[in-house]
């Protein structure tokens, strides 16, 4: 094994995983404008398991400001009412027998600045995956030289490449942070 060359690419990996949830979370925080994202971690228990809304219903945006949820079969438009009601979307959805219409309230200044709060929450949790993604690879690195796998010089080389691997996700996710909280707060 060439630790080298791969533990670097195992690293960005896991850093890269870190940073893609992170955004994958701000996907389904609410902005005011419709998004098919909002309906993402809504699911239903659809003859005996527990199924995504999207993976049940053509879900679309026909405007900014709603989300339709057209199901395939019919006898599911009750259940999904249901889960969007029980859900965390705060949304009351509309049902005409056919589809689901979701109309997005425009958000207050207080949700805007709670919705802001889980933005920098989530951002500061990708930041120490990302953190502790580092320090396992330095451990590594560490190991590598002790048990002479490395040079010394070698290790130092990697622990640079490691940390500058970490400064420019963390970087990243500052960056995608800073995006969605200005998504929230112009919306």
């Amino acid at each position: 094994m060439d630790i080298m060359k791969e533990l670097p690419d195992e690293l960005e990996e896991r850093m890269m995983k870190a940073q893609d949830a992170m955004n994958h979370d701000f996907a389904s925080i609410r902005t005011g404008k419709a998004s098919v994202s909002i309906v993402d971690p809504i699911t239903i228990d659809y003859y005996g398991t527990q199924t995504r809304v999207r993976d049940l219903a053509g879900v679309s945006t026909p405007d900014a400001k709603t989300v339709t949820i057209q199901p395939w079969d019919k006898s599911a438009l009750g259940a999904i009412e249901k889960a969007i009601i029980n859900s965390k979307l705060g949304i009351t959805p509309l049902n005409d027998g056919k589809l689901i219409r979701l109309p997005i309230p425009p958000l207050s200044g207080e949700r805007r600045q709670q919705l802001s709060k889980q933005v920098k929450s989530r951002a500061e949790e990708a930041k120490v995956a990302v953190r502790n993604i580092r320090r396992d690879g330095n451990e590594l690195a560490k190991k590598a030289e002790k048990d002479s796998q490395i040079s010394e010089d070698q290790m130092k080389d990697l622990l640079d490449v490691i940390q500058k691997l970490t400064d420019s996700y963390i970087k990243g996710i500052d960056t995608d942070a800073a995006e969605k909280e200005k998504e929230i707060m112009t919306v």
